[in-house]
């Protein structure tokens, strides 16, 4: 990052430098409500809640945290817990709900909340899209057809000549592994569908759509700071003497990591990736100038960080199949189209997501980062996601106490910290979440919020994890984290 373009100064936590970021994120679908109001029409997430089975117990995102009407008591919270920023994503379907239609109430929203976090010495760190593509957009092919491109970087700048006077960072896309494969391939996640082709070539226009992005911002404020966001993880064999696990844990990483740092990062697509996802479905169409748009330079890459993964070539043995939390009963298929091994348990804990707790696998990941990726490309990285879910109960006094959350929590930025000192450019650390929210097809079921909500009457409640975050932010110590395995 130039100068111009580096985050904002908050306070030193950790061992980690002054100018690092503290923040806490959310999605806009996830925590706004007001599914119709503001000249806001259906999202795909709004249309796949209302598919029979596919969100648990039949949720939905009408009212989610009502932080539409909300946002100045969550603003407020966030200055209490001494966030430095705020990553927050813009609601496509609120901006632009109809074909060509700038809807001037929807951005007005958005403005207020880019105002009322200044206000409050709060930096906005914006994402474009975090998964609610107008349902307009997906009635006309949605990511699968090459002309979202186009309509994405007309929506990109709607929002940067609202927003782009007061806002300096920018994120194209979060996770564009699940729009394409969770969406596209498996169906566990909208649009819904089942066609391991269209998954591909969505994944290719959703990079082309984060090129034309970048392109615009660029063109409309040179010194703004462009980046996406990845989800990403590590890989391990079972036996790493096996050679047939190594090969099936080094592919699933390629697919989940490599299909999209080597684009953005290397100027191509990894042949294995290009041969896995050949023997399943087919190639994306690669037109000329498609790769130097893609691996047009970025300012900062977003690590979302979650969990790490376990992987053998054969078929996992009962007691070593990893449980997967209740979903709903829609029946879905397969994300990872053409990988050879199976995701296997370890004697590790788990979420209530049935994720393991994995904190190492941050710092052995942002070390790769650095070593393979970022580094040679000189991009700093930001944590801009990394939470957990668990069962919290509320105590007769109304406190919520989470001690596995907040184990979590401090272990994985003792992690950064860790990563930093073996040469990790790592920048800042966003929490997930901020609230308690809507969990795309587990609806309501888990929480990773820090800060808990009564849906019922929308009461807000920061936790103990919230505390203890507020406590690092404050004072620079991150209290023992032996109670989490790594």
């Amino acid at each position: 990052m130039t100068p111009a373009t580096e985050p904002p100064r908050s306070a030193t936590g950790a061992g980690l430098p002054a100018d690092f970021v503290w923040g806490a994120a959310t999605a806009a679908f996830q925590i706004e409500g007001a599914a119709r109001e503001g000249g806001r029409t259906d999202s795909i997430w709004d249309t796949f809640c209302r598919v029979p089975g596919a969100v648990r117990d039949g949720d939905t995102g009408d009212v989610a945290c009502d932080h539409y009407h909300r946002w100045r008591q969550d603003v407020a919270l966030m200055a209490d817990l001494g966030l430095a920023a705020y990553r927050f994503s813009v609601s496509w379907a609120r901006v632009v709900p109809a074909p060509g239609v700038v809807n001037a109430e929807g951005l007005a929203f958005y403005s207020d909340l880019v105002d009322g976090l200044l206000a409050r010495g709060i930096e906005p760190w914006i994402t474009l899209y975090h998964w609610d593509m107008p349902q307009w957009l997906e009635d006309r092919g949605g990511w699968a057809d090459r002309g979202v491109v186009a309509e994405f970087e007309a929506y990109t700048r709607a929002v940067h000549a609202a927003l782009g006077d007061r806002v300096r960072h920018w994120l194209t896309l979060n996770e564009p592994w699940c729009s394409a494969f969770l969406g596209y391939a498996a169906g566990e996640h909208a649009p819904g569908r089942q066609d391991p082709q269209a998954a591909v070539d969505a994944a290719h226009h959703l990079l082309l759509s984060h090129a034309a992005a970048t392109r615009a911002l660029r063109e409309l404020d040179p010194d703004a700071m462009v980046g996406l966001t990845l989800n990403l993880t590590l890989a391990d064999p079972a036996d790493p003497q096996d050679p047939a696990d190594v090969q099936a844990a080094a592919l699933h990483q390629a697919l989940v990591n490599d299909a999209f740092l080597h684009p953005v990062l290397h100027g191509g697509y990894p042949p294995e990736v290009l041969d896995a996802w050949a023997s399943a479905a087919g190639v994306p169409h690669v037109a000329d100038g498609d790769l130097a748009a893609i691996s047009a330079p970025i300012d900062v890459l977003g690590v979302n960080y979650y969990h790490g993964a376990l992987v053998s070539a054969a078929e996992p043995a009962p007691d070593r199949v990893l449980p997967r939390p209740p979903a709903p009963p829609r029946p879905t298929g397969n994300p990872m189209l053409g990988s050879q091994g199976h995701v296997v348990r370890r004697d590790l804990p788990r979420t209530t997501m049935e994720w393991e707790v994995q904190p190492d696998g941050l710092r052995r990941l942002l070390v790769h980062l650095q070593a393979e990726h970022t580094g040679p490309a000189g991009v700093p990285v930001v944590i801009t996601e990394n939470g957990a879910a668990y069962d919290d109960v509320v105590a007769a006094d109304g406190t919520v106490h989470d001690p596995e959350r907040t184990a979590y929590l401090l272990a994985h930025v003792r992690a950064v910290q860790e990563a930093r000192a073996q040469g990790a450019d790592v920048r800042g650390y966003f929490v997930w979440s901020l609230l308690d929210n809507f969990e795309w097809a587990h609806g309501y079921a888990q929480r990773f919020g820090i800060v808990h909500v009564d849906y019922p009457t929308q009461t807000r409640t920061p936790k103990s994890s919230a505390r203890a975050f507020a406590d690092v932010i404050r004072t620079g110590h991150v209290r023992d984290t032996s109670s989490v395995q790594a």
